[in-house]
């Protein structure tokens, strides 16, 4: 049982953190299972509430793509991916736009209102936020040669233009954003969060970059709970790659830690979003959760 010198204790541990990181951008990448359980939908949005009460600006960009599969499913078209990135043709577009933008977005906003906070939710597409190129995916044939697969309404950022995201920060609010971003022509374009997410906090100059994934972090052996890398370099990462302890899903994740470091990032977290306040623990707390990434 906790007791009130024990709430005491958590409270003086945090005070430090508070004062370090009053009045500095914190970016979230919210995806993973904290977007499927009602609990961990709730620890997160409370995370962000109190970071903003405590005189911290949380951004938060969402993920989506389970609540895709599921809306295509419903219509009765097959997803198909190419070096995991899900081909997008302009039905699928229309449908990303609808969940991530019209569905997931509004639900966030709402939830996070619901609890005390003030929330604003705004796509890439809002006065220009995020533009895109299309991207293309290198594939290999059967006879062992590279080519450029067209995987349709799939970009890659090529600016960022945060004025907006700023302008509601400054207004005292949590932005919430969507990550579809939009091309030379107009046309929209889905983008890996996880990116929107890094380029975000770059564009922002902030302080931290936390990405919720499903894991405890980068660990040393993953069949050993206990080898936890809690912190890292980011001059160490090609090594653990090259090693296969970091493989599959994470690299990109990495990657985009270190993107978001060289453009001027402070600090880089990979939490496990399975875990209620993992955001809390890792901001407030001396031993933290999850892997640091650190320039």
């Amino acid at each position: 049982m906790t007791t009130a010198q024990d709430r005491a204790k958590i409270l003086v541990e945090a005070l430090p953190y508070i004062k370090k990181f009053y009045g500095k951008t914190i970016v979230v990448k919210y995806g993973g299972h904290a977007m499927l359980s009602q609990d961990l939908k709730e620890a997160v949005f409370t995370d962000m509430v109190l970071m903003k009460y405590v005189g911290m600006h949380p951004v938060i960009v969402h993920g989506g793509g389970p609540d895709i599969t599921a809306m295509l499913q419903r219509i009765g078209k097959r997803s198909h991916f190419v070096g995991g990135l899900r081909v997008t043709d302009r039905e699928t577009m229309e449908i990303a736009e609808m969940v991530l933008i019209g569905k997931i977005n509004k639900e966030i906003v709402a939830q996070i209102n619901r609890i005390g906070g003030r929330a604003v939710g705004l796509s890439g597409q809002d006065d220009g936020l995020f533009e895109a190129v299309k991207k293309y995916r290198i594939v290999r044939t059967p006879e062992g040669a590279e080519e450029l697969a067209d995987i349709g309404f799939v970009g890659d950022i090529s600016k960022v233009n945060p004025e907006i995201v700023t302008a509601i920060i400054e207004r005292g609010c949590i932005p919430v954003v969507s990550p579809v971003a939009v091309g030379a022509g107009g046309e929209s374009y889905n983008i890996n969060a996880d990116h929107a997410a890094g380029r975000l906090a770059a564009a922002l100059g902030s302080d931290k970059l936390i990405i919720l994934t499903d894991v405890e972090g980068i660990m040393a052996d993953r069949s050993d709970p206990s080898s936890l890398i809690s912190s890292i370099r980011a001059d160490e990462i090609a090594l653990l790659i090259e090693k296969g302890v970091i493989d599959g899903g994470m690299i990109p994740k990495v990657e985009c830690c270190l993107d978001a470091l060289a453009s001027g990032v402070q600090t880089t977290h990979i939490l496990d979003g399975r875990v209620p306040h993992s955001i809390l623990l890792e901001v407030f707390t001396d031993k933290g959760i999850g892997t640091m990434v650190e320039k």
